[in-house]
């Protein structure tokens, strides 16, 4: 599944239009700075409470764990690319850390995906199925869940470790994140398909097919436990989640690198829809980046006992805190008096 670089500015072979530059450097670079920051301390923030509350641990809790290590991962390597069009398009990190950077967020953004549908298959079968349930969901078959996701989308992300920096005689500047040119773009118009239906319409359509079926569920109950209402909360709140972070970050992205890639194919182009689609790319492409800032609402809002799990940290936190100061607490003079009274008598 090998995904495709479209960031940058195309169409340098036509003189004629305006370039983008400009646009595309303040756009990235405000962006990439914002979705740090955000993604940073949201999901440091998550994974701090996880981890504290490991012992808690549920099949749930291991694909949040895994989705905020993706997320921070993620967001880690944005600084470079802010440092990037910072300086205009001149790349200084050197060859390596211009292959991480783009491998990185792109395992981010599948690893997402179907981690997003895991945690969906696993709220269907516990309200769907809750009997078969518990014998079917299993935190060690969630871990084994979790690798199989890290093994198969790092190794179907591969090809972005192939190629890094490269010298634009042009411009005379070292550049990374570029788009493809030439005959590269047929080639990558049909890996495109393959990573569209492999990484994100497959699990979309999972996705779709879980919620569906909680939905029904849902509304063939007439009369439901208090229990049952607050994992039916859960659930409609996930839900809506999931699909807004699907149609705010993942379809708009895949929608628009399809039709620019088969665009970049035609010769029949005009200068102004070049530069529309260069820019549909830039503020698509921002939107992928962003899913890094709506997972933690995910956890806080859907995950299955987060609030409590921050509650009990906190608590924990305050206790251990009264008893360090207890025992740092220096003796005041009066009580030293009053001891020496004691014991004189």
């Amino acid at each position: 599944m090998e995904q495709v670089n479209v960031t940058g500015d195309v169409g340098r072979n036509s003189t004629n239009c305006p370039s983008i530059d400009d646009f595309r450097n303040q756009v990235y670079s405000t962006s990439y700075s914002l979705i740090t920051v955000l993604g940073l301390v949201g999901n440091g923030f998550a994974l701090a409470v996880l981890i504290r509350t490991y012992r808690q641990s549920s099949p749930f809790h291991i694909y949040m764990l895994n989705l905020a290590v993706s997320d921070l991962l993620c967001v880690m390597t944005l600084p470079l690319r802010v440092l990037y069009y910072v300086n205009k398009g001149q790349w200084n990190q050197g060859d390596f850390l211009c292959r991480i950077s783009s491998y990185a967020l792109y395992v981010n953004l599948y690893c997402s995906v179907y981690f997003m549908a895991a945690m969906s298959v696993t709220r269907f079968l516990a309200i769907v199925f809750p009997v078969q349930n518990l014998r079917l969901v299993t935190e060690s078959r969630a871990r084994l869940v979790c690798a199989g996701i890290w093994l198969f989308i790092c190794l179907s992300s591969s090809p972005f470790l192939m190629s890094g920096q490269s010298f634009d005689h042009t411009t005379n500047k070292t550049k990374c994140f570029e788009p493809p040119s030439g005959k590269a773009v047929n080639k990558l118009v049909v890996l495109n398909y393959l990573s569209l239906g492999i990484g994100f319409i497959l699990p979309f359509l999972v996705i779709l097919i879980c919620y569906a079926g909680i939905v029904r569920t849902l509304l063939s109950r007439k009369h439901t436990a208090r229990r049952q209402r607050g994992t039916a909360s859960k659930a409609i709140r996930m839900i809506i989640i999931v699909l807004l972070t699907f149609f705010i970050s993942f379809m708009p992205y895949h929608v628009q690198r399809t039709i620019h890639l088969n665009f970049l194919s035609r010769t029949d182009t005009t200068c102004s829809e070049r530069v529309a689609m260069q820019k549909y790319v830039v503020v698509t492409l921002c939107l992928a980046a962003a899913n890094s800032c709506f997972d933690p609402l995910l956890y806080f809002f859907s995950g299955e006992g987060f609030r409590s799990r921050l509650s009990s940290m906190r608590h924990s936190v305050t206790v251990n805190s009264k008893r360090h100061v207890a025992r740092l607490k220096p003796v005041s003079g009066s009580e030293c008096g009053e001891s020496h009274q004691l014991k004189d008598s």
